[in-house]
């Protein structure tokens, strides 16, 4: 059992119970996940959790600053620790996800603080583009494409 998160739930008038021990570790265990894959991981233990229960929890626990999501794209938010600080890079053609250090979004969240009095988040940024193995894959289609041209 978290004694954290039990200390915290006390301090709030809240009780521990399983089902936001099992929401937390499935968070813990699956690194960047949906409620979708946490309600899946929290069914292998206690199959009468819900995707509602899930979703109440997430919340709870995001209240509490134990967790918190971000959008990867148009789908549903992905959960992380609270700890769990990077920015995401997130292939918009084949969905990968990788990280990068929150650092390299430092001069753009000074720009923003001094020019538009705007405080940047930057380990809730996502941000879109193409893989280094998507790029590879559409160059060598395309070396591949004027060739063929070139012999018709």
């Amino acid at each position: 059992m978290d004694t954290s998160l039990k200390s915290t739930l006390h301090r709030r008038g809240l009780r521990m119970t399983p089902q936001r021990q099992l929401v937390l570790d499935a968070v813990r265990e699956l690194g960047h996940a949906t409620p979708e894959q946490i309600c899946t991981q929290v069914q292998r233990a206690a199959p009468a959790v819900n995707i509602t229960t899930v979703y109440r929890t997430l919340d709870l626990l995001e209240e509490l600053r134990l967790v918190r999501h971000t959008h990867l794209g148009h789908g549903a938010p992905t959960y992380s620790e609270r700890e769990h600080e990077h920015v995401h890079l997130v292939c918009h053609h084949c969905g990968a996800v990788s990280e990068a250090p929150t650092a390299l979004m430092d001069e753009l969240a000074d720009r923003l603080r001094e020019r538009e009095d705007f405080e940047l988040d930057v380990t809730h940024v996502a941000l879109s583009g193409r893989c280094a193995t998507c790029r590879e894959a559409d160059l060598k289609a395309s070396e591949e494409l004027g060739e063929k041209e070139a012999h018709a």
